[in-house]
């Protein structure tokens, strides 16, 4: 979207929304400063205060309020531009009308189509609200473009989403108070920190009791499984971009097609989200699935295994709109799109029935 670097908005007044947890929003303002434009930060809550302080706005009034707030924002700072991060978030759904009438840009930021080391920028929307062509003839006639190299962000990189998300809802409930109205996309509470000392304990169990899973499958059943990797249990992209009412339906509906069409011989394995590890587990789901069809050695669950290495050695991937299935795609697997997403299109994923899909993919 930034074709000729940060320097196209020298002399801009650029509004930032709420970005990611952490100081990513606070950082990506600076280099717009240095490249030459005014930059001003709306707080939503004591989180989003934590890592923009500074001479930010606050916004404490109620979701009803918020669109006539914005405007007046708009108008008061003269803003050429709107930046955001995940445009399904409750204080983000009624931002793009607001801009596309005014004749403003709004640049939504996402966690990365293609990973690991990017961060994904479109104008007015991502995902399912991707301008993006979905016509393959489309992108059958673009030139092929030279795609700089990506500095890689290292390991550890676990521990900082950790502590900053301990951060943001600790000082979320501290503030709290002073944001009586706000609204988050997830839970809200000091309850929130648990998760990720939870997920913390489990990296290290699941690292301990899925030992040797990987290289198995790698090894006697390398092209024999199909991969389905789940997505966040509160993920916006399911609620608003697909017709699953959770994680849970989306297991029930695959094992099903699974047991009743695909060849003998393969098995199942479902991955759960490393982000998810501290909230929800369906083993007892799977268990249960396994039971119920008899499904014992054809069922697998894990956790922590190496995410382009199961890809690698699978014969086939299904998803609801996760960009694994980008991943997916960059490795050559077939893949079945059970959502919305905007690479779900012919000559990319399959695009018969789930049913079909184990035997014809």
């Amino acid at each position: 979207m930034i074709k000729n670097g940060l320097q196209v908005f020298n002399g801009k007044r650029l509004l930032m929304l709420q970005g990611p947890i952490g100081p990513f929003f606070r950082r990506i303002s600076r280099d717009f400063e240095k490249a030459g434009a005014a930059v001003y930060k709306i707080n939503f809550n004591g989180g989003d205060w934590l890592f923009n302080p500074g001479s930010s706005i606050l916004f404490r009034g109620s979701l009803d309020e918020w669109p006539a707030f914005l405007e007046s924002t708009l108008d008061k700072y003269d803003i050429d531009m709107v930046f955001l991060f995940g445009d399904c978030r409750p204080v983000h759904r009624a931002v793009k009308a607001i801009t596309t009438r005014r004749g403003l840009k709004t640049g939504v930021f996402e966690e990365g189509y293609v990973r690991p080391d990017y961060i994904t920028l479109e104008l007015y929307g991502t995902n399912g609200h991707s301008l993006l062509p979905r016509d393959p003839a489309f992108y059958l006639t673009q030139p092929i473009s030279f795609i700089s190299p990506t500095k890689p962000v290292g390991s550890g990189t676990y521990w900082y989403m950790a502590l900053w998300a301990v951060l943001y809802y600790i000082a979320g409930a501290v503030f709290k108070p002073l944001f009586p109205h706000y609204c988050h996309h997830r839970p809200f509470t000091l309850k929130e920190a648990l998760p990720w000392i939870r997920s913390a304990f489990r990296k290290y169990y699941y690292r301990i009791k899925e030992r040797g899973i990987e290289e198995k499958l790698a090894g006697s059943f390398t092209g024999k499984y199909f991969l389905v990797p789940l997505q966040v249990h509160n993920d916006s992209q399911i609620e608003v971009h697909s017709d699953f009412a959770s994680p849970r339906v989306f297991i029930e509906t695959v094992v099903d097609s699974f047991r009743k069409h695909a060849p003998q011989g393969t098995i199942l394995v479902i991955k759960h989200h490393p982000l998810d590890r501290g909230y929800v587990d369906y083993q007892q789901l799977v268990n249960q699935l396994i039971r119920k069809h008899a499904l014992q050695n054809k069922l697998l669950y894990i956790h922590d295994q190496h995410l382009p290495s199961l890809l690698e050695h699978a014969q086939g991937v299904v998803v609801i709109n996760s960009t694994v299935g980008l991943s997916a795609l960059d490795q050559g697997k077939p893949l079945k799109v059970l959502g919305s997403a905007l690479y779900n299109m012919n000559g990319l994923t399959f695009q018969g029935s789930l049913d079909e899909f184990w035997n014809q993919a």
